[in-house]
């Protein structure tokens, strides 16, 4: 038998418990490392002879980590994790645990989805747009400035804008108009990516190594995935990309390093 898949993070939060889930029906083994279970169990890492090597164990069973096939890890900040100790002791032990963790996962001979230096690309916006257009794609006339009057000046050149985050935090895709317009100002300290508006429908395209999975997204909001806050819906049912394009998306994915990734 092969040996299982490793999952990490908070057990119930609903993408690892589809895919624990998932496996569960496929009938492969798994070993579950649940976060909000951590406080007394322990692990060892290194390298011995020149080999990475990896123990968990959770006081009554011990587990040989270098055995699992693939790990698919979601683990979350350990102060955002309850503690069941309820002091700092369990949270600093969490926070040890999961760097330790993730560390060897990042040299771990097995298949990792995703590890964390593959991730760092959305850190990094104006990089990550060279590999999108290195793959075939077209991206948006862009713009990352903390000057207002360059900003008002981009907007005249193409009309309508919307705005986001630059950086890697997760923000709202928002126009920029009425009260935004009205606090530009204020990315004086801080450096924002503007685009120009781009009417039309959202797909959503998941890649999972060699296979591209579309999604068709029906919304009038700008941000689908936060259609609510502006008071709309957001209609979701699969649809099939041209060839070209979902090749040029898995192009994209192992560009970046990314087992699993998904493209808007």
């Amino acid at each position: 038998m092969k040996g299982p898949i490793l999952f990490v993070g908070v057990a119930d939060e609903s993408p690892l418990a589809m895919a624990i889930a998932a496996a569960k029906r496929l009938g492969l083994p798994q070993l579950i490392i649940d976060q909000r279970q951590l406080t007394g169990q322990d692990v060892e890492i290194g390298i011995r002879r020149g080999q990475c090597f990896a123990r968990w164990w959770s006081g009554s069973s011990e587990f040989d980590l270098t055995t699992c096939t693939g790990a698919y890890t979601r683990a979350i900040p350990a102060s955002l994790v309850r503690d069941k100790a309820g002091g700092p002791h369990g949270v600093l032990h969490d926070h040890y645990f999961v760097d330790a963790l993730n560390a060897w996962l990042e040299v771990a001979p097995l298949r990792v989805a995703n590890r964390l230096a593959a991730g760092c690309s959305n850190g990094a916006k104006t990089w990550q747009a060279q590999q999108i257009l290195a793959a075939g794609f077209n991206i948006p006339p862009s713009l990352i400035s903390n000057d207002p009057d360059e900003v008002l000046a981009f907007r005249r050149q193409h009309r309508r804008l919307v705005f986001k985050s630059a950086s890697g935090l997760r923000s709202i895709v928002t126009p920029l108009e009425g009260e935004h317009e009205a606090r530009l100002d204020r990315i004086r300290v801080l450096p924002t990516l503007f685009q120009a508006y781009i009417p039309g429908v959202n797909y959503r395209v998941h890649v999972v190594d060699k296979q591209a999975f579309c999604t068709r997204i029906d919304s009038r909001a700008t941000d689908y995935r936060y259609a609510e806050r502006e008071g709309c819906a957001a209609g979701m049912e699969a649809d099939r990309l041209p060839d070209e394009v979902a090749q040029r998306c898995i192009r994209l994915a192992q560009r970046l390093g990314l087992v699993m990734a998904g493209i808007d």
